[in-house]
């Protein structure tokens, strides 16, 4: 095999890993309990932003020379700043890799050893979180070559167990908007965010690997090909899985039980042991890379005030103390939180790829800036506390397209986008990094 074949597999297989962790496989099986018969289109939704976004999102800053933060520059360094630490508090310390433990606890852990106190395990499980963090130049590979394997067939063998012998017959659940809740729960996976982070760790190691900057790109789209596809396939396949359950469970079954119950199902008194090495694996190699990541980019920020080392340890302290809140908690703080930067992080993605047309950031700033205030008064329009208050400008939002479906941010900001395009983009202004 060539080498650049290998080194493409191995960090296909390592993104794949990566972003299929932080329990992410607690999402699928859900929305196929809720759409039963209409999964197929839930599916479609939950694949764009919870597969087809990380990639762009690597693409993205892959054409920025693999920096995320170069993606903010064109809107301001203030914005990209508050954007940047945000992202890294959100997909790092405060929720992602907390909800890796939580939900490597309740699925593989406590099922199986029930005696196993909460806060002992997450312990347990951040100190070999560093073995690995604090050997940042073998993350790679390590992923690639050791963990991914046991992870992929952990999964084939309960979804072709699965699809062959089903254990419930798919109805017709009555449930409607599919495609827009597969959009939204694809959310959960912040797998768009942690793109933005995983992109540097990819450009990094295919230039360690011994390859020129212009071959980056190439090799970025085969591995990133490789990981979507891998994720599409296993996505469908829990989400199929969970389908079969419409008729056995209410759309109110909790995440974690319904996907121990498949397990149990398909493959018996085993199934517990395999989903728990299943979501074990995919877990700690999203938090792996992710408090790799983080601590990278605070010691950056910082100027070395804070080390890598120093940071690792104190995020994994944080991770211990929030990943003992439970997954349910994480998920429902997680909501508001995502349902604001996420239409940012989306609006950025797709204007670092079309950046080449834009003469002018006051597009850039124009468009992000309508994302993010359209996505602030959305979340807060959902919030009860504030709707007895009867604002006129959040009830107005009801009246916008795409309402309804959680995306009313979306006309406004590509109105926005088009109008200060046609308006200012023949006025030059633009950033070094995006300079011709």
């Amino acid at each position: 095999m060539k080498k650049s074949t290998k080194d493409i597999i191995i960090i296909g297989f390592a993104l794949f890993a990566m972003f299929f962790g932080a329990g992410n496989l607690i999402f699928p099986p859900y929305l196929g309990n809720i759409f039963g018969t209409s999964y197929v289109f839930s599916a479609i939704g939950f694949i764009l932003t919870g597969v087809g976004l990380p990639l762009l999102g690597i693409i993205a800053c892959t054409k920025v020379n693999g920096d995320f933060e170069n993606i903010g520059l064109p809107v301001g360094p203030i914005f990209t700043k508050i954007f940047s630490i945000s992202l890294f508090l959100t997909i790092g310390p405060l929720l992602a890799i907390p909800r890796t433990a939580a939900t490597t606890y309740e699925l593989a852990i406590s099922p199986v050893f029930p005696g196993v106190p909460a806060l002992a395990f997450v312990i347990f499980y951040f100190v070999l979180n560093l073995v690995f963090v604090l050997n940042p130049s073998q993350i790679m590979d390590l992923i690639g070559k050791y963990l991914t394997p046991i992870l992929l067939i952990t999964l084939s063998i309960l979804i072709v167990k699965g699809i062959l012998f089903p254990t419930s017959p798919i109805i017709n659940t009555g449930k409607t908007l599919p495609i827009a809740s597969g959009l939204k729960e694809g959310y959960q996976t912040m797998d768009a965010l942690a793109a933005l982070v995983f992109s540097s760790i990819v450009f990094k190691s295919i230039l360690a690997k011994g390859y020129c900057e212009d071959k980056v790109m190439g090799m970025t789209l085969k591995s990133g090909a490789i990981a979507i596809i891998g994720l599409a396939v296993v996505y469908s396949g829990l989400m199929h899985l969970g389908a079969q359950t419409s008729s056995v469970f209410d759309s109110d079954v909790s995440k974690t039980f319904l996907l121990l119950e498949i397990s149990q199902r398909n493959l018996g008194s085993i199934g517990s042991i395999l989903i728990g090495i299943t979501i074990g694996v995919a877990c700690f190699t999203t938090s792996v890379g992710l408090i790799s990541s983080g601590s990278s980019f605070f010691e950056g920020l910082t100027n070395g005030r804070l080390s890598y080392k120093f940071n690792a340890i104190f995020m994994s302290i944080i991770g211990v103390v929030i990943g003992s809140s439970g997954v349910e908690q994480i998920v429902k703080f997680a909501g508001p939180i995502l349902n604001i930067l996420y239409p940012i992080a989306i609006t950025l993605i797709l204007l670092t790829l079309i950046k080449d047309t834009i003469k002018n950031n006051n597009v850039f700033k124009i468009t992000v800036y309508t994302s993010l205030l359209f996505s602030i008064l959305s979340t807060l329009s959902n919030v009860k506390y504030i709707n007895s208050y009867n604002i006129k400008t959040i009830n107005l939002l009801t009246k916008l397209p795409l309402y309804d479906s959680g995306f009313v941010w979306v006309v406004p900001t590509i109105v926005m986008f088009i109008t200060s395009f046609i308006l200012l983009n023949n006025k030059t202004s633009k950033s070094t990094i995006f300079a011709d």
